[in-house]
């Protein structure tokens, strides 16, 4: 083009500063209006998902209709971004090939001046506009595909915000090994908050647990006893004091090695949609067939698994949702049993099974305490009356500790709080001549 005419080379390339005047505005707006709309559809795939897993409670209520319409408002909100993204990259696309038609005519109306005054021939004229259009028809399919990554990049920017997301507990390059423990573990002067400005939810915990003890901590709910148990395995960092497992301070060892180390039975276990045999063998995955086994006999397991239609290969279903309460508790404490830590946390680990089923998990659990440090978060006083040591926590502090003839001995928290659910747990008169009489 420039071997053919100086000047109309330089009228062809007069409108590049202006496509990039608009590629600059209009592609930062189009990725911020992308990125709304993917927030927007998780938002409608967040909601999708919990109604699904609370159906039941749907249906019992009768909130179909309801969460119809609530689901019609998110849906809407989401239809809105859509359009939103959608109409502007039609403008986008619109100006963009706008500006780039405007480039040959520029080319035929200065061309042809130049061939009326003879500066230059129409031959010449046709081969300088074949040239510019290999420049501009490239250049529009470049910048219509851009489009498409701009929505992509905005994307991107959603999974860089997470990755870039500050990770609240550090690690020191020089930390210890933790190949082997003996599972003492000592809380000094440890005071915890969720957030730097909200008040300690602990307050100067002083405890110590031996290696091989059974350690309960008992109090109302909300009194802290979840967020203590949460410190050990460094899911959070104390605000103040340490906690030492060895007289090592627990932050200098690795995560890895530490949460290693320690296996933990909740309330309402995580399973995974899988096969028995694959939830137990997360405990271990390099545990041999045999040991897998040899764990589910000790949780006690075992049995009901052999009866069940593909027995270790048979399927959970999500969350574990074809086994009953107590099987999944078992799986749980089958893993445990495969992985072999020395300190067992235990989480309410009981309290919504039968008093049948219980004693099932009562038994596997005390297999599992057997020889190792344990602690558990109980409200029902009852099971942990055989503990080494009863811990009762209120209101973020340790208020009284001991065994649990000492504590009743000294008819404090503790004695008034076992006296009022041994009282709950007692039928009433009214109660007492309806199961006569069904008798």
């Amino acid at each position: 083009m420039l071997y053919l005419h100086v000047e109309l080379t330089f009228v062809s390339l007069v409108i590049l500063p202006i496509y990039a005047i608009a590629m600059r505005y209009f592609f930062s707006r189009f990725r911020r209006l992308s990125k709304e709309r993917s927030q927007a559809l998780a938002g409608v795939q967040a909601h999708i998902g919990e109604r699904i897993q609370g159906i039941s409670v749907i249906k019992s209520f009768v909130l179909e209709k309801h969460e119809q319409q609530v689901f019609e408002q998110n849906n809407q909100h989401f239809l809105k971004k859509a359009l939103h993204v959608i109409g502007y990259e039609a403008k986008t696309q619109a100006v963009v090939n706008t500006i780039t038609d405007i480039a040959p005519l520029l080319i035929i109306a200065f061309g042809g001046y130049q061939v009326i005054i003879g500066e230059l021939t129409i031959g010449a004229l046709l081969a300088f506009y074949a040239y510019a259009e290999r420049i501009y028809n490239p250049l529009r399919r470049l910048i219509n595909s851009s489009t498409h990554l701009t929505q992509s990049l905005a994307s991107m920017d959603r999974v860089v915000e997470l990755l870039k997301e500050p990770y609240d507990l550090g690690e020191d390059d020089n930390v210890k090994s933790m190949i082997q423990i003996e599972g003492n573990i000592r809380f000094e002067n440890v005071s915890f908050k969720y957030e730097e400005h909200h008040e300690d939810v602990l307050k100067e915990i002083n405890l110590e647990v031996r290696k091989g003890e059974v350690i309960a901590l008992v109090g109302m709910s909300g009194g802290g006893k979840s967020s203590l148990i949460s410190l050990i395995p460094r899911f959070f960092d104390v605000s103040q004091g340490r906690i030492c497992i060895d007289e090592t301070d627990v932050r200098e060892y690795s995560l890895t090695d530490l949460r290693s180390q320690i296996g933990m039975v909740l309330q309402e276990p995580v399973l995974f949609s899988q096969s028995i045999r694959e939830n137990i063998m997360m405990g271990n995955p390099k545990a041999s067939e045999e040991e897998m086994v040899q764990a589910a006999k000790q949780a006690s397991a075992h049995d009901f698994i052999m009866k069940l239609p593909q027995k270790y290969d048979t399927s959970i279903g999500e969350r574990g949702i074809k086994l009953s309460g107590g099987q999944r508790q078992r799986i749980a404490i089958a893993r445990l049993f495969l992985k072999n830590p020395k300190i067992i946390i235990l989480d309410e680990a009981t309290s919504a099974l039968d008093l049948e089923t219980e004693q099932w998990v009562q038994q596997a659990l005390q297999k599992l305490a057997f020889n190792r440090t344990t602690i558990i978060v109980a409200h029902r006083l009852a099971t942990i009356t055989h503990a080494d040591k009863i811990v009762l926590i209120e209101h973020g502090k340790i208020k009284e500790q001991g065994r649990h003839e000492e504590l009743m001995s000294h008819q404090g928290s503790y004695y008034e709080l076992f006296h009022i659910q041994h009282l709950e747990n007692q039928p009433s008169n009214d109660e007492s001549q309806i199961s006569q009489y069904v008798s």
